[in-house]
């Protein structure tokens, strides 16, 4: 069965949220129940407008299987380079380790560099052990440390 790539639409956005909540770190933050929160759809109407912004979902048989989002980032430093920064990755638990992941990051970079990013950018959270290595299978390297605070 083939896998499409695609940008995300209204409709897709209940199995998206429900992809994000799937794993134990979503399950303490997302809310997947029906009808959808009102905060998901604010959050997809305002990605949806701007242009720097990609909510992508891999679907299969019309079903949606997989999800990230990209956002590019303008920058000064690196002589003006332009970033990719790809996150909310999730691929549907039952279908992992098929290549689905792989290839929807290689359509994910690609998107990338057709807008001129010079780097891809990625977060994780450090309890995600098995995501680390694949990320660094891509070609990631955890060059960096990151750190975040909640408001």
């Amino acid at each position: 069965m083939t896998v499409i790539f695609r940008r995300a639409t209204r409709e897709d956005l209940p199995r998206i949220v429900a992809l994000i909540a799937e794993d134990q770190i979503g399950q303490t933050r997302e809310d997947a129940s029906t009808p959808l929160n009102g905060a998901y759809v604010e959050a997809f109407a305002a990605i949806e407008r701007d242009a720097n912004q990609v909510l992508a979902v891999a679907a299969r048989d019309e079903a949606v299987i997989g999800c990230l989002q990209i956002t590019f980032i303008p920058g000064i430093s690196r002589q003006g380079m332009w970033r990719g920064n790809i996150e909310s990755v999730r691929v549907a638990r039952e279908l992992r380790g098929q290549g689905i992941g792989r290839a929807f990051f290689d359509w994910a970079i690609a998107r990338c560099r057709e807008r001129g990013c010079g780097l891809v950018q990625l977060t994780m959270d450090k309890r995600r052990n098995d995501a680390s290595r694949f990320y660094q299978s891509l070609g990631f390297t955890p060059s960096h440390e990151g750190m975040k605070l909640s408001l």
